[in-house]
């Protein structure tokens, strides 16, 4: 039996060794990965705002043009109003070019209103570069490092899972299998106890179990937390 405690003491601290790695790996990835997609974000709503802008210009081209036609259509009104002979072809002459005053003037305010527009889409897209160039000088320094950290960690992940395999030979088909349901579950599959107190839950262990895990090497389990549980004897106080 001791030396099924000894195997499942070592497999526990394996399996929280690799754990650790697991934690460390998703950690390295996700860093990296959330800088990618921070990137492509950024990216993203550059290429919009770089369409939105164009859209923006070519709408104040558009205005700035249609309010030259006019100009061109005002300097024909005023001639034909020049060339009436009647009050009636004055009238209508006079009422055409303070018409096309109006549109001029509405088209300038579109010409003016658009200008603002394309000039605040403009600060925005240099925010935009901003804020991609230092994500993308972060995610260029680092990249390598993060890399190279997730290299080192498969590899210490596939070295310490190769030596897993002879524990689990070790023990009890049953017992391993026990063992392995309750780490899943619960986080842990083993614990320890000293004083007859659970470390894993903080209950007390009944007198019982707790004596006879004392008096001989065996593995049982926490009435509490179900977890397998074995004795560890105390340390020798330290005397001074």
């Amino acid at each position: 039996m001791s030396e099924q405690i000894r195997a499942l003491e070592e497999l526990a601290r394996m399996d929280a060794q690799l754990k650790a790695l697991n934690d460390a790996l998703v950690e390295e990835r996700t860093r990296l990965s959330t800088l990618e997609k921070n990137l492509a974000e950024l990216d993203a709503r550059l290429e919009r705002e770089q369409a939105g802008l164009k859209a923006t210009e070519r709408a104040r081209g558009d205005a700035q043009q249609e309010a030259r036609t006019m100009s061109v259509q005002i300097d024909h009104s005023r001639d034909k109003l020049n060339r009436s002979r009647t009050e009636r072809e004055q009238q209508a002459a006079q009422r055409e070019v303070e018409e096309l005053r109006k549109l001029i003037r509405d088209k300038d305010d579109d010409v003016q209103k658009l200008g603002v527009e394309a000039e605040s889409v403009r600060a925005q897209i240099e925010a935009t570069e901003g804020q991609a160039k230092t994500v993308r000088s972060e995610l260029d320094a680092c990249r390598g490092d993060i890399e190279a950290k997730v290299k080192t960690l498969e590899a210490d992940h596939s070295s310490t899972s190769g030596g897993r395999g002879a524990l689990v030979r070790a023990l009890p088909a049953s017992l391993y299998r026990k063992y392995d349901a309750l780490r899943a579950k619960k986080g842990t599959g083993v614990t320890t106890t000293t004083d007859g107190t659970c470390r894993a839950c903080n209950m007390a262990l009944p007198p019982q179990l707790f004596h006879r895990l004392s008096r001989e090497p065996s593995i049982e389990q926490c009435p509490s937390c179900q977890r397998l549980i074995y004795f560890v004897a105390p340390e020798p106080a330290v005397k001074d």
